[in-house]
């Protein structure tokens, strides 16, 4: 396990701190929690495959309205 320091701001330190105790945790434990909820919730941004493109965009045939009704369209409510 390594050893690190950490600065955090009091209200933080005393917020955790209140929780730790609460669970009766450890500090170092209520902060090795959070980092895996943090990983946990922002996982790492895979690259893509080698090899790999966007494919070609389909042609879905023409417009069934004229541009210049594009945004009332856009704006009508389906009520």
């Amino acid at each position: 396990m390594t050893r690190t320091q950490v600065q955090l701001p009091d209200q933080l330190y005393r917020d955790l701190r209140a929780l730790a105790e609460e669970r009766e945790w450890s500090l170092a434990e209520a902060i090795r929690r959070g980092a895996e909820l943090l990983l946990r919730s922002y996982p790492p941004v895979r690259e893509p495959a080698e090899g790999w493109s966007l494919p070609e965009p389909l042609h879905l045939g023409d417009f069934l309205a004229a541009p210049d009704e594009w945004r009332e369209l856009a704006n009508a409510r389906g009520d």
